[in-house]
């Protein structure tokens, strides 16, 4: 009970400075948690934080073609929601980038450690085996980790546009404004499409290395 209460406690340190995750995985790795461990959890975070801001992009999307296809009732409410929506986006895809930063960071403590210990062996055939497993783990983790960036990097080229276009209707909410960027719509959409599309890709990717890295712990 103890160890996952500070498992639990230790999960909410601040992992932004490279001293503070090195402290973090000592400590970590003191109450019984391998580096392998630590980053099958990181990796289970990071694909969290790919279905968070998949779903919190999609959101904003839907409102934005609410705005545009203005009808009538409180246009002001519904920028205001727009906003909101497009605020959280912001937060998750935020939230995508740190939890790919921390993956990566307990990913080069562990292969770095690994390649160290290598060293460590007498028998040359065991050190044979672990040098094949570690070639093997460090492959399926760079296409992993390779899924994760590119899911990443459509981020922006979305939030962009949906970004100047809320910009744009914070002074400009009337009829005209509105006529003027439906346009953007469409192309947000397509945007939006290949976003998802690349986030499952990455999601995917995640699930099928932690199944492996928790088959391997058995």
């Amino acid at each position: 009970m103890l160890r996952l209460v500070l498992a639990a406690m230790l999960s909410l340190i601040p992992l932004s400075l490279s001293s503070c995750d090195k402290a973090y995985m000592a400590t970590m790795e003191k109450i019984g948690y391998a580096k392998r461990d630590i980053l099958s959890t990181r990796v289970k975070s990071a694909r969290d934080a790919q279905e968070d801001a998949k779903q919190e992009i999609q959101t904003t999307l839907e409102q934005f073609g609410k705005v545009v296809s203005y009808e009538g009732g409180d246009l002001e409410a519904t920028y205001k929601k727009l906003n909101s929506e497009l605020e959280n986006s912001e937060d998750s895809a935020k939230s995508v980038r740190k939890k790919i930063t921390d993956v990566e960071s307990v990913a080069d403590a562990l292969f770095s450690e690994w390649e160290q210990e290598l060293g460590q062996y007498s028998n040359a055939d065991l050190r044979r085996k672990s040098q094949a497993k570690l070639t093997q783990t460090k492959s399926r983790y760079r296409e992993m980790l390779g899924a994760m960036k590119r899911a990443e990097q459509r981020i922006e080229p979305v939030l962009k546009p949906l970004r100047d276009q809320v910009l744009f209707l914070k002074h400009n909410l009337n009829a005209r404004a509105l006529s003027a960027i439906k346009g953007e719509l469409v192309k947000v959409d397509a945007q939006v499409d290949q976003l998802v599309k690349e986030m499952n890709r990455s999601i995917a990717e995640a699930d099928k290395f932690i199944q492996t890295m928790e088959k391997e712990s058995d």
